[in-house]
């Protein structure tokens, strides 16, 4: 490093004091920050593939499992988004489910679970990535259901398995086997649940994500099937269904009619008996 003179009425005449870095210094400087910038990348990517080699292998598992949860459990339905069987119609818009906001950003959802309405419970969860208005990926995580908010039934709709030739549930075998309504029926609704996103890096966020399945009665307000998806505090609301496959499976259809059906009338006046002399 070169030095050079300074007079200055605080130092001594001859005094010394060095210039800036020389450029090796700098060269320095900059391999260290390179350097930096590989490690963050490396733990990116390590994030990255840990969700790839952890998360994704446990939700299928996870998906490959919900069916025999869900008749061996209290849930009432089986919910797939994006995910499952869903994704085997050769129609690529089947999977994920995307929903997009009014600038153009967009998350892509996939995932399962299972649900009983009438005790407000619910296990799921699956995975999503968040894509800006060009396409670029700017997240990638998991999401998990934490609450049920609601869910609206649309009633069941037996041909929608039948015309992807699905037949779900344990086989069942002998003379008394009743084919696909002895397992899980196709049924339509809507269900509303407060998620957790857990992103590779950054902060977890919390949304609520609305499942619309357009199988039954649907109502005139929600015909179209997706997704929505809406976040807690100031940020975009995601309410355009893009594509995506939604489906809900009853998994105990004679306990659901038999819980519908009308209860027999009684006579209140009946009709006097005649008294023998």
């Amino acid at each position: 490093m070169r030095d050079v003179k300074l007079i200055t009425p605080s130092f001594a005449v001859g005094r010394t004091i060095p210039l800036l870095p020389s450029v090796k210094g700098l060269r320095v400087l900059l391999s260290l920050r390179r350097r930096g910038e590989e490690i963050m990348s490396c733990q990116r990517v390590f994030l990255n593939r840990a969700i790839a080699w952890v998360a994704l292998p446990s939700l299928a598992l996870f998906l490959a499992v919900v069916p025999a949860l869900a008749q061996t459990s209290n849930s009432d339905y089986i919910l797939l988004v994006g995910s499952g069987f869903l994704c085997d119609s050769g129609d690529s818009s089947a999977c994920p489910a995307v929903v997009k906001s009014a600038d153009g950003a967009s998350y892509e959802l996939s995932g399962a679970g299972t649900l009983a309405p009438q005790r407000k419970l619910v296990t799921a969860a699956g995975t999503y990535t968040q894509k800006s208005s060009g396409g670029d990926v700017l997240e990638t995580g998991v999401w998990v259901a934490s609450e049920l908010v609601s869910f609206d039934s649309y009633g069941i709709a037996p041909g929608a398995l039948m015309r992807e030739g699905r037949a779900l549930g344990p086989p069942q075998f002998g003379p008394m086997r009743m084919g696909m309504f002895s397992g899980p029926m196709a049924a339509g609704g809507r269900a509303v649940f407060r998620i957790r996103l857990l992103p590779a890096l950054g902060l977890a966020k919390n949304a609520t994500l609305q499942v619309n399945c357009a199988l039954g009665k649907v109502p005139d307000e929600h015909p179209t099937e997706g997704i929505r998806l809406a976040f807690e505090g100031p940020g975009a609301e995601f309410d355009e269904e893009i594509s995506g496959r939604a489906l809900f499976l009853l998994t105990r259809p004679g306990a659901s009619a038999a819980a519908k059906a009308p209860a027999p009338k009684v006579d209140t006046n009946p009709a006097p008996t005649e008294v023998q002399q």
